[in-house]
């Protein structure tokens, strides 16, 4: 019998379906068999009733013959999927996968575009990690994707190797305002609606798509080289000058540390409601009013999320074991602007935090951490110092050209540790080898090699 393309209740089982993209940390998160280069998201969200309604259009490419493939999708419900404009031959739909038989087998490097209609009401998905992806605020909506909450909102191939450009149109009540990755191209109000769309050129993680909804305020920031955009609530107005006024500083130091910015603008929202901690996404971090107190209390969260614009959101790792070229460098930032803004130097800071991991137990190696442990503040401060160490041995000026070499190669691109251990090697004439391999893979804490006078 053939399929009619519309998923039925009977479809939606407990079993597990779909085939995993094969990250050990995250194993029922991804897709093999194919890669997204676009998405396309058409959706509309009632505030009320958290509602949301869209259209996914997914376009891809297949790496092998395909006879069925799968999407991540949570919390929502498939109403009716094709394939290159035909239904397909059948749906099956669990709690984590949409498994889709298109009505004619994918040849291998054929390229094919998915169509998903869903809907429901979103929210959090439970992780080892705790509640991630789409979850209402007080007033309006945040989206914490990191790791796995992508797919609480949208239909996706949820593995941050798996990077694609995105349309984001959102419809919603007219209070509102939303911001989302990439640039705002369109905004039309239609009686209480307004719909808004982004457009995102630079391939992009699922993980790092967000939409914010809130009643934000904008807020000019000083000029730097790239537009910047802060969305806040209004009362924030002045404590958020001054803990966000020196950002743009900020930007101008890490370009000469890191290399060229890679996005065209950089947006910070801040929220209404209090969080635990602050967000990064594609292009932009989100911080809540907790984060801003008047006084830069907070100043070394901003830089730490001002950094993975390099870390984490241009150089995405390839597979979440690789989480410490994320964190570490976006921790040793926040070091680095310290020093750089006259604070405490990064050697002191680094001598600090060698004492205090060293008093912790030594139990996992930051090259391969282990899912319990990928988030672990050790795994921070121990990826700063294995670069602080580095920056030591081999000396300023070839550290941070190393940094912005290895940023501009693989801009917007996929990294692991094994290419960054390679790139040192290539990019420096003295032995790093043993000091990288002590640092990333033993559980015992190196000494820190001696400061050079």
């Amino acid at each position: 019998m053939e399929y009619s393309g519309e998923v039925k209740a009977r479809d939606l089982i407990p079993e597990s379906g779909g085939a995993s993209a094969g990250d050990d940390y995250l194993p029922g998160s991804g897709n093999s068999g194919y890669s997204v280069s676009h998405y396309a998201l058409e959706l509309d969200y009632r505030m009320a009733s958290n509602r949301l309604t869209g259209t996914a259009v997914i376009t891809a490419t297949a790496s092998q013959p395909l006879g069925r493939f799968s999407l991540d999708l949570t919390g929502l419900v498939a109403s009716k999927v094709s394939v290159d404009g035909v239904r397909v031959a059948k749906v099956v739909q669990n709690t984590q996968k949409l498994t889709i038989t298109p009505a004619r087998p994918i040849e291998a490097g054929a390229s094919f575009i998915v169509s998903v209609r869903y809907g429901g009401s979103p929210g959090p998905r439970r992780s080892r990690w705790g509640e991630v992806g789409w979850e209402e605020l007080a007033e309006g909506v945040i989206v914490a994707g990191q790791p796995c909450g992508a797919p609480t909102w949208f239909p996706c191939n949820d593995h941050p190797g798996d990077k694609a450009t995105m349309q984001l149109a959102m419809t919603t009540d007219s209070p509102y305002r939303v911001v989302a990755n990439g640039t705002l191209v369109s905004r039309t109000v239609r009686s209480s609606r307004t719909r808004w769309v982004f457009e995102t050129t630079e391939p992009m993680a699922t993980y790092l798509a967000t939409v914010q909804i809130g009643y934000y305020q904008s807020y000019a920031l000083p000029p730097a080289r790239i537009p910047q955009y802060a969305y806040i609530p209004e009362d924030l107005a002045a404590d958020f000058g001054a803990d966000f006024g020196g950002q743009s500083a900020m930007i101008e130091v890490f370009e000469k540390l890191f290399g060229e910015f890679p996005f065209s603008e950089y947006t910070v929202v801040v929220t209404d409601d209090d969080l635990e901690i602050p967000l990064e996404a594609h292009g932009l971090s989100v911080f809540g009013r907790n984060h801003v107190d008047g006084h830069q209390g907070e100043v070394r969260l901003i830089a730490h999320e001002l950094a993975h614009s390099w870390f984490g959101n241009s150089l995405t790792a390839a597979s979440w074991k690789h989480i410490w070229l994320h964190e570490g460098f976006a921790c040793y930032a926040e070091w680095l602007w310290s020093e750089a803004s006259g604070s405490t130097s990064a050697a002191h800071l680094a001598e600090h935090h060698w004492t205090r991991l060293n008093a912790l137990p030594q139990d996992f190696a930051i090259g391969d951490p282990g899912p319990d442990l990928m988030f672990d503040d050790r795994l921070y401060k121990r990826g700063a110092l294995t670069l602080h160490a580095l920056r030591v041995t081999i000396r300023d000026e070839a550290f941070f050209e190393l940094l912005r070499k290895w940023t501009f190669e693989h801009r917007h691109g996929s990294v692991t540790t094994e290419q960054f251990l390679a790139h040192v090697s290539e990019s420096s004439d003295r032995p790093t080898g043993p000091l990288l391999a002590a640092w990333l893979f033993d559980t015992a804490l190196p000494k820190l090699p001696p400061r050079r006078r």
